[in-house]
């Protein structure tokens, strides 16, 4: 592809709005405050753990990577998420560009995650779905550059990717079918099933997803047990999950967006498998499968928000694709132009649906959804660690207990290590992790903070420390009254860090995902662990 002056210029277009988007995603990583998983993860990346009981590492190594650079800041925490998204933007490009080696197809292939919110402004939000992106969709980049030259050592490539993708998060696995497939259904099938590299790529894969695994094998298996309970709860059928789930995928992906690359894919897998393409067999499997399989779980159980992003990104190559692939199967002009106009208007009003939300929660002094605002439900913590350095000061305390992980890590991020803080329970969570400052612990008098009605729970009948109530405090944002938290005085009692397994100090709290209230569950990023 050699694009000439009047080629060049949609290509300019498109680098001057990437360019313009990134600055937009810069701004909202450095002005909204984390959320309550950014900061868990931003806790991680403190520790030497090889990995940890909710996710793989890779995040924490995202994080620590950027704030090597810009420091525990916010824009620090998040760097990684932004570098995610254009190196992202360059695998598509990069696949559109080998099958088509159209410039209008490789533009729509960059514009497109651009004009998807998830995308366009919330990689800017780090969780370990952006982590995996990138890599995920190297794997198949990979894959296309075996399929276009025939090198079997872009199966290794594929391999190395495959790894890091599930050093990021377990559901990398989804794509194991697509590549299946791949191998298996193309006429080429005997050729790979007779080369040593298909088998290597699996070995190089295993190797790098080591650090999982041998952690796992010295923690009883925790992770995989730990999200084995999503992949096999059943809650009843239930039509607000599944409502949740389309609608999510309406409001991450595009209003528009979202039928313009599913249409797409059904006629990508329909090319696919009628003529045993490798590359439309491949891109459409890797999306149609999770995105079916999602379906199928969200029937009875809630789909988190960003279970499905990881796979929406070869969607997009895959639409692109397939709209330079029209006109050379001789498809009606009417159904070429149809096509072509609801692909350029889900862009064109997904990057206007974009700039609206940043401007939203940027900009704007309101709060259109109240308790339910995904933002604004994880916000205002401020105000209770305001409120918990005047306890301190107050009392004497010289460290802070909570009961539940995001407290936990929204307490630590904002003290940013002034004192020790504790999640007394659930302390399967932190095997591994580093002293919190014990000296500063034991013997001394602690600070509980407690989100209603967590103060209350049967876990303090099994604790001997002396309460004393202090104080209340109310987080806020916009107004809108979120949560209360109880401010006590811990006296005569000091933490245990590792507490035996069958304590329930230990046990993390396997079930709170599932009783999570209809407005919380719906909008906002949450869960019994981290998505």
């Amino acid at each position: 592809m050699h694009p000439d002056g009047t080629a060049r210029r949609p290509l300019v277009m498109a680098a001057l709005i990437i360019a313009a988007m990134t600055v937009l995603r810069i701004v909202y990583a450095s002005a909204l405050e984390l959320r309550t998983d950014e900061a868990y993860y931003w806790t991680w990346s403190k520790e030497a753990a090889l990995s940890f009981l909710d996710h793989p590492p890779m995040i924490a190594w995202f994080i620590r990577f950027g704030t090597a650079i810009f420091g525990d800041t916010t824009l620090g925490v998040r760097f990684g998420g932004i570098l995610a998204m254009l190196v992202t933007q360059l695998l598509l490009a990069d696949i559109v560009r080998c099958i088509t080696r159209d410039v209008r197809a490789v533009v729509l292939a960059v514009l497109m995650p651009e004009a998807a919110l998830y995308y366009g402004l919330l990689m800017a939000k780090v969780a370990p779905d952006v982590a995996m992106i990138p890599f995920a969709v190297a794997m198949m980049w990979s894959l296309v550059r075996l399929a276009q030259g025939g090198d079997g050592r872009w199966w290794l490539a594929a391999g190395l990717f495959a790894g890091l993708s599930l050093l990021s998060k377990f559901t990398a696995i989804m794509f194991a079918p697509a590549v299946a497939v791949f191998l298996l259904v193309p006429d080429w099938r005997w050729r790979w099933l007779r080369s040593p590299y298909p088998y290597l790529a699996i070995v190089v894969a295993i190797v790098v997803f080591s650090p999982v695994l041998i952690w796992n094998a010295q923690h009883d298996w925790a992770s995989f047990r730990f999200q084995g309970v999503r992949a096999t709860a059943n809650y009843g059928v239930s039509l607000r999950t599944i409502g949740d789930y389309i609608g999510l995928q309406f409001g991450l992906v595009g209003f528009v967006m979202l039928p313009v690359v599913l249409l797409a894919l059904v006629m990508t897998a329909w090319r696919g498998y009628r003529t045993r393409e490798p590359v439309a067999i491949l891109l459409s499997t890797a999306v149609l499968v999770p995105f079916l399989y999602f379906f199928g779980k969200s029937l009875t159980l809630r789909v988190g928000d960003t279970w499905p992003m990881f796979m929406w990104p070869v969607g997009f190559a895959a639409a692109a694709i397939n709209l330079a692939m029209m006109p050379r199967e001789n498809w009606s002009v009417k159904m070429i132009r149809f096509s072509v106009f609801w692909a350029n208007t889900a862009v064109v009003s997904g990057l206007a649906f974009v700039v609206l939300v940043f401007l939203y929660y940027v900009a704007a002094p309101w709060n259109f959804l109240g308790k339910i605002d995904p933002v604004g439900a994880e916000a205002g913590y401020e105000q209770v660690a305001a409120r918990a350095q005047a306890a301190l000061d107050e009392t004497g305390a010289t460290w802070i207990a909570t009961t539940d992980y995001r407290t936990y890590a929204m307490m630590r991020w904002l003290f940013r290590g002034r004192v020790p803080v504790i999640e007394i329970n659930e302390r399967g969570r932190f095997q591994e992790f580093g002293d919190p400052g014990m000296d500063r612990i034991k013997g001394h008098a602690g600070l509980y903070v407690g989100r209603e009605p967590d103060t209350r729970s049967p876990l303090w009948d099994t604790i001997a420390a002396k309460r004393e109530q202090l104080g209340q405090v109310e987080r806020r944002w916009r107004g809108v009254l979120t949560d209360t938290y109880v401010l006590d005085k811990l006296t005569g009692w000091t933490p245990e860090l590792s507490p035996p397994k069958d304590s329930p100090l230990f046990q993390w709290r396997v079930l709170a995902f599932f009783s999570l209230s209809p407005p919380a569950a719906g909008l906002s990023h949450m869960g019994f662990g981290p998505a």
